[in-house]
């Protein structure tokens, strides 16, 4: 039988910085909504780090709810649940959640789904919710790297509604939705881990 489980380079290179942030911000149990889950590899990292974690993976591409699949059943972990089909500029589930986080979704999306997941952490989240988001960002008054420059330029390339993003823009975006920037933290290979809280 065919291995469904998809394999990211960049997966094994930032999920134990991006655990580390993680577990410094949400307590020891906690509800948690991952959005585009992608190959399911961070969801099992985190669930199997962190048992009180209840972790609902989710991604509106059934190639990669196979392979979230696929790494869930190799795995056997009971605090890692189905993959849930959703796209979150057209669902935003019920819930509850005491946390939603999104790696390295803004920036190969439109910016309509950044919109939309503001507005669905705004409505979801509970007072002291956590939005967690990962990726490479551009801020004002701090030079953009080289790479991160190329690498805009070829998102794109790819499809013009990419790119990016502008943290003052997603900023605001947050806080017309309730959400207050609670941290920001220098990551590997340019990328930044990005907290907000509901109603901080």
């Amino acid at each position: 039988m065919t291995d469904a489980r998809l394999k990211s380079p960049a997966t094994a290179r930032n999920r134990e910085p991006i655990l580390e942030v993680l577990t410094s911000i949400l307590p020891a149990r906690a509800r948690v909504l991952e959005v585009a889950s992608g190959s399911g590899e961070h969801a099992v990292h985190f669930a199997s780090a962190m048992p009180g974690w209840e972790w609902q993976p989710s991604d509106p591409n059934p190639h990669a709810r196979r392979s979230i699949e696929a790494w869930r059943t190799h795995a056997g972990l009971a605090n890692l649940h189905e993959p849930m089909a959703l796209d979150v500029s057209i669902i935003c589930p019920a819930g509850p959640y005491d946390a939603m986080v999104a790696i390295n979704l803004l920036h190969i999306s439109p910016w309509a789904v950044t919109e939309a997941l503001m507005a669905c952490a705004g409505k979801r989240l509970p007072q002291g919710g956590v939005l967690y988001l990962y990726g490479p960002f551009r801020r004002e008054g701090h030079p953009t790297a080289p790479s991160n420059a190329a690498f805009d330029a070829d998102l794109r390339a790819r499809d013009p509604r990419w790119g990016i993003r502008e943290l003052g823009a997603v900023t605001a975006e947050a806080e017309r939705q309730g959400l207050a920037l609670a941290r920001v933290v220098e990551m590997p290979a340019n990328n930044l881990s990005v907290v907000f809280r509901q109603g901080a």
